[in-house]
């Protein structure tokens, strides 16, 4: 099957800038695995990089250390810390654009702390600032030690291939607490608006705005129009779309090869927030913490000093060419779990291929200063750093399995799963009641807590089944005041949740088979055989692992996921799907003013940015990329079995105000019941 080559990715691309602005602004060309494919000719020039907070974290998400050097960084810190004087080295700047920052460049160049001066700002430099910088270089008289100003338009972090965050906190709780002030409200839509504009530049193209209305989606909608109108005034319009038409008319014409902007309100779908995945990445998030790609664990443990307890920390840093991640991060727990074992079973295989020519006993043996002329030892050196590689990264991720496999049996996961999973089995209730009456070997009054939300969402439950769980859960010091307010919400967002839900959309493909439940239980208690501490995950747990796959459910559509291909592939989704994103704010930045009060035709577009207001979830930017893949498998299966043109292919980047956990979601509900 002939493949062609997927467009780049929004991280490959956000790489792709910062190597250009690490390179003093001069492009540098990278294929999809970040591989530069035009080396810089000119000899490396070393400088240093200096960064504030922001920048930092945008930086350290996609690029390392190593990273760093290849492109001439010896040395990099951050702008409020104390710094030395490097008069001979020229220094890069890369902060965002506030008056803080450049009066500490201006006290850098008045004492003339390095040898040159390039300077990029995260996002763009208001013009107010920019003449106060100008006139405060022009006092000084150093201006010819300023060598280029640039603004990046790279004010969001990437976390995975096409997933990003602005990391604003509580932005749900300011847009829904009637205490917010108008100017508090208006600083958030135009810092969200500013953060989106610099992903649009980043991924190349000015795309059709579509927005829900009545919320501060559609504020930001109308922000980010103005915004792009105005960037489109000082550019030709061919460096963004060479296939759009400079008329008022190109709204009629079918564009299959445009991009479209998708924002939505967090309200739109709350049910996705609490929800339970069985999606390795996911229960990462869910059950640790993943932040900026470091997992982090945290788990209590005998303090032997003072015979208390004491939490112990490990972190774990997801690189970018971690191989088992990148495949494995997107499937099914019980599929990580399989494939960590054949990954360990191919490289114990391939060292010993290796060693057995070599005269030692296991790949560790072998000394790298070795200057043997041994000729098979000469070439096991050379394969020693790839091998290390895959060793230290199958180690990471079997740790991190075992740690999630623990949780999951100490808090019986599998079962708040396997209900949110059989909403509509008449059985569920009494099998939450059931649970909720059960003890457990660790806290899970979190899970007890998302779970019964989730029903609350979904289901029409009666009085009296709410009345016997919030007892139950008020019984176990669960805070309920975050409930208070989804009950609130409830009232105001049914009609769209009913329209949203999959039962409706019949997307949803979950069979409800009696077999299910039977094949679910007691799954936590089975899973704690995987602990003993041995290097195979499955050991005495195929046939188990068999199981989970069969009764795993097959994938189905989020509602954000129903409301992407209503937009982007209209032919494909429900009418009454259709007739609810048909009344969606819609602008189109090419064209003349008050496209949004015409009613948009139904096009098709390949290429669209989702944006969540208000906090996003891996389990959203999976199932969007699920989608993708099967509409494109399917697309070239139509072909004769071979993609051979980019036509049809999908491409969805999703990302959010913040990527937040149900737990810190919670707490923002909490506060606005407070």
């Amino acid at each position: 099957m002939s493949l062609i080559s997927s467009p780049q990715t929004l991280r490959s691309r956000q790489i792709l800038n910062l190597k250009k602005m690490l390179n003093l602004n001069i492009d540098i060309d990278i294929d999809d695995n970040n591989n530069d494919l035009n080396k810089i000719e000119n000899e490396l020039i070393w400088k240093i990089l200096i960064l504030d907070n922001k920048s930092r974290s945008i930086i350290s998400s996609v690029l390392r250390v190593n990273d760093l050097l290849e492109l001439g960084i010896t040395m990099h810190s951050l702008i409020n810390q104390r710094r030395s004087q490097l008069n001979d080295v020229p220094v890069i700047y890369f902060v965002e654009p506030t008056i803080e920052n450049i009066s500490i460049i201006i006290n850098d160049l008045k004492n003339d702390k390095y040898s040159k001066f390039y300077i990029n700002f995260t996002s763009s430099l208001n013009r107010s600032l920019l003449e106060e910088f100008a006139k405060e270089v022009a006092l000084i008289g150093k201006s010819d030690k300023i060598i280029q100003i640039f603004d990046q338009y790279l004010d969001f972090i990437v976390t995975e291939p096409n997933l990003f965050s602005l990391e604003l906190s509580n932005i749900y709780y300011d847009f829904n607490n009637p205490k917010s002030t108008e100017e508090l409200i208006n600083n958030k839509i135009e810092l969200i608006s500013k953060g989106i504009f610099s992903t649009i530049l980043t991924m190349g193209s000015i795309p059709i705005i579509r927005a829900n209305k009545g919320g501060p989606a559609e504020s930001i909608a109308q922000n980010l129009d103005e915004k792009l109108r105005d960037h489109l005034t000082n550019i030709k319009r061919s460096n963004y779309d060479n296939n759009s038409n400079n008329n008022s008319n190109s709204n009629n014409n079918t564009n299959t090869n445009s991009s479209v902007l998708i924002l939505l309100d967090r309200n739109i779908n709350l049910t996705s927030m609490f929800s339970h995945s069985w999606i390795y990445q996911c229960m990462v998030s869910d059950i640790f913490k993943l932040e900026r790609n470091t997992i982090i664990i945290e788990k209590l443990i005998k303090d032997t000093t003072n015979s208390g307890e004491k939490i112990e920390t490990k972190k774990f840093d997801i690189e970018p060419k971690d191989f088992f991640w990148n495949k494995n991060a997107s499937l099914p727990f019980p599929d990580a779990v399989e494939n960590v074992e054949t990954e360990l079973n191919n490289y114990t295989n391939d060292s010993k291929q290796i060693t057995s020519k070599t005269g030692y006993s296991s790949i560790q043996e072998i000394d790298p200063n070795n200057q043997s002329d041994t000729k098979h030892i000469q070439e096991a050196i050379k394969l020693l750093p790839e091998l290390t590689f895959r060793k230290n990264i199958i180690d990471l991720h079997m740790s991190v399995l075992s740690d999630l496999i623990k949780e999951l049996e100490m808090k019986n996961l599998d079962s708040f799963f396997e209900i949110e999973q059989n909403l509509n089995d008449s059985k569920t209730q009494k099998q939450f009641l059931d649970l909720l009456n059960k003890d457990f070997k660790a806290d899970n009054s979190l899970d007890q807590l998302r779970t019964y939300i989730v029903l609350y969402l979904s289901c029409d439950l009666s009085k009296s089944f709410c009345d016997e769980c919030e007892n139950i859960l008020l019984k176990h010091n669960i805070d309920l005041s975050s409930l208070k307010y989804i009950k609130k919400v409830k009232e105001f967002t049914k009609l769209t949740e009913k329209t949203l839900s999959n039962n409706n959309l019949n997307n949803n493909n979950l069979n409800n088979n009696s077999n299910k439940g039977a094949l679910f239980s007691n799954l936590s208690s089975k899973l704690i055989n995987l602990t003993d501490g041995s290097n195979k995950l499955t050991e005495g747990f195929g046939s188990l692992i068999s199981g989970i796959k069969n009764l795993l459910p097959e994938k189905s559509h989020l509602p954000i996921t129903n409301i992407t291909e209503s937009i982007m592939n209209p032919n494909q989704s429900n009418i009454s799907l259709l007739h609810l994103t048909d009344d969606y704010i819609y602008y189109d930045p090419k064209i003349s003013r008050g496209s949004h009060s015409r009613q948009p035709k139904r096009n098709n577009y390949n290429e669209s940015l989702v944006f969540i207001v208000g906090g996003g979830n891996y389990s959203e930017y999976s199932n969007l990329q699920d989608w993708c893949n099967e509409w494109n498998l399917k697309d070239g299966q139509i072909k004769n079995n071979s993609i051979n043109s980019n036509s049809n292919f999908k491409n969805v980047c999703y990302g959010s105000t913040n990527i937040l956990t149900a737990k810190e979601f919670i707490v923002e509900c909490q506060k606005l019941e407070s």
